[in-house]
């Protein structure tokens, strides 16, 4: 077995982006997402759903930690954001180039959990408490669903059989596309998964893409999946 190089984590941690890292990750265009319905699923405390709502996207969160109060989330945020804000300091993995330097990437990540906070107290009905692959949305609900840092990355944690399941449920829930992002585990390697989701005979309903993009931060995550319905 090869010595892992990556990023090691015990458990999925809580770390925000702000809209326009999704912007870059996903190659948004959020003229055309005015009036959509998005869903941003494990999305943590990012702060695309506040400042989404605020440009007239209609944002849905998803994620288990909805379950709590903002004053219980927010000793975790920080926590979480200052031990990634240690551990990725030398790691070979990533590429400061779309971030200055550590301290501009916590200042990012500061600034979308705060926003996040906020916004969780004062527009509840947008985060639904929730976990894959299981969505408590009806067929068709949005127009683009959107998963970041979650699927793929977690490789190690979660089965392929998980993500499987995770991708036949967005879908039901999707009648435009989904986009998943990074497509790369936290040693900056190709997710095994994407190839077998190609193969499997329970997706054959769905198209998947690899489509490229100008931001990458984890090494090699200069691409994101997207996925459609087959015609």
């Amino acid at each position: 077995m090869s010595r892992k190089v990556g990023m090691q984590l015990d458990r999925v941690v809580l770390l925000g982006r702000t809209f326009d890292e999704y912007r870059q990750y996903f190659g948004l265009n959020p003229e055309s997402l005015q009036g959509k319905r998005v869903l941003d699923v494990a999305s943590g405390v990012s702060s695309f759903t506040a400042e989404g709502n605020e440009r007239g996207i209609a944002v849905t969160a998803f994620d288990p930690i909805y379950s709590q109060s903002a004053a219980e989330l927010a000793p975790n945020c920080a926590r979480d954001l200052e031990h990634v804000y240690k551990i990725v300091d030398g790691l070979q993995t990533y590429v400061w180039k779309n971030y200055r330097n550590r301290e501009h990437m916590r200042d990012l990540r500061e600034e979308a959990y705060r926003r996040f906070l906020r916004d969780f107290g004062s527009h509840p009905a947008h985060y639904v408490a929730g976990a894959l692959p299981r969505l408590s949305f009806t067929d068709g609900e949005f127009d683009l669903s959107l998963v970041s840092y979650f699927l793929f990355v977690y490789q190690d944690h979660f089965s392929y059989e998980f993500h499987r399941d995770s991708i036949l449920d967005l879908m039901r829930v999707t009648r435009g596309e989904a986009r998943i992002y990074p497509t790369v585990t936290f040693e900056a390697e190709p997710s095994s998964y994407i190839a077998e989701l190609q193969k499997d005979s329970l997706l054959a309903h769905l198209k998947f893409e690899t489509v490229a993009t100008d931001f990458e931060f984890l090494r090699n995550s200069n691409s994101y999946l997207r996925i459609t319905h087959i015609k």
